[in-house]
């Protein structure tokens, strides 16, 4: 017999849902891994920029996101360290040149066959919240506990508009509304991993919540599956 897995809490969610910092403070709270699945892609992204490759050309693309060598390093009550082929990226990689970069290869179907293992290998003992767009759907998909976190675009270009002006970066909120938008049709119309809940995800709609009240919530439903 095989040894079971170990446990698997899948966050999933538009940009600007929360996801991230959910996912972190849950994981803070269980005592267990964080996967922050789009800061892999927008690792990969910010490598291929290095690289100079075309985002047009697949084979290169997926060549570099089985290549390239990605590291995180938590810290408590921040986003964890980035390592990108040994280099830290942390600050590139939040920048929203690097999301539009993640967004586009992550359209690519080989990209993202070539990140599902990198992605699965995080899974370890005590247990892995895992954050993303699929990660319910694709790439944990027996996870025990799938949480699909909504909000209204409006809200979500708001919240991501704090985010980055606390972090000094000069962004208006009109062009994160308008990018958000196009990111989610880009997301929800893709013909691999499209972004979409989990027939067994528990959806939540942050709009107008704490950070508190949602990760007591997503704690809440893990305690309720036995988690």
């Amino acid at each position: 017999m095989s040894p079971a897995l170990p446990p698997v809490l899948t966050i999933d969610g538009p940009t600007g849902s929360g996801k991230g910092t959910i996912s972190r403070g849950v994981a803070e709270r269980l005592g267990w891994h964080f996967l922050d699945s789009g800061a892999l892609y927008r690792a990969v992204g910010l490598a291929a920029s290095l690289e100079d490759l075309a985002f047009d050309d697949q084979d290169a693309l997926a060549r570099c996101a089985l290549e390239t060598v990605v590291r995180f390093e938590d810290r408590p009550n921040d986003d964890p360290l980035v390592f990108v082929n040994g280099a830290e990226a942390g600050a590139e990689i939040r920048t929203e040149s690097a999301g539009a970069a993640a967004s586009a290869i992550a359209a690519i179907p080989s990209v993202r066959a070539a990140l599902v293992e990198k992605q699965r290998q995080f899974r370890q003992l005590p247990g892995l919240v895992a954050d993303g767009r699929d990660m319910g759907t694709v790439i944990f998909p027996d996870a025990g506990v799938k949480v699909f976190l909504t909000a209204s675009a409006e809200a979500r270009a708001e919240r991501r508009y704090k985010q980055l002006k606390q972090k000094g970066f000069e962004v208006t909120l009109a062009t994160l509304l308008r990018d958000i938008v196009a990111r989610d049709a880009r997301d929800t119309g893709r013909a691999v991993a499209p972004l979409r809940p989990a027939d067994d995800a528990v959806l939540i709609d942050t709009t107008g919540m704490s950070i508190d009240e949602v990760v007591n919530k997503v704690l809440a439903l893990a305690s309720a599956r036995g988690t």
